[in-house]
């Protein structure tokens, strides 16, 4: 699944609820989860689906990557403090400090997209 680029969005609550992973390159194959990181977790479940279906039935395996132009890479340097602050969730979660990182900047980009909620006053 680290190869194939990806696309995580909130699902709102009528759809609900949790975030959905899908993988431009692989038509049809998508996961969810009640969270960033068990959408991820799922849609490694997903990719394995996916490439064992397409080959038992001898349909083409595009390559990854081969839908999106970016190439899904960049460095990224942080202060040391909050390194170590990563390091810990990872190893509390127990996954890499890639897949923590890749949760959590889906998890901010679905909230990016979002439109703000407005509060109630209460009296």
């Amino acid at each position: 699944m680290e190869n194939y680029p990806f696309e995580i969005n909130a699902l709102s609550d009528e759809e609900g609820g949790g975030y959905l992973i899908t993988f431009p390159d692989l038509p049809g194959c998508m996961s969810d989860g009640e969270s960033v990181a068990e959408a991820v977790e799922n849609g490694q479940d997903a990719v394995k689906a996916w490439l064992i279906t397409a080959k038992e039935t001898n349909r083409p395996i595009p390559a990854p990557g081969s839908v999106a132009t970016a190439s899904g890479q960049f460095r990224l340097r942080v202060p040391k403090s909050l390194h170590a602050r990563l390091v810990r969730r990872a190893d509390r979660e127990g996954v890499s400090m890639n897949t923590l990182a890749v949760a959590l900047l889906a998890e901010g980009m679905g909230r990016a997209g979002r439109p703000a909620q407005k509060r109630r006053k209460t009296a």
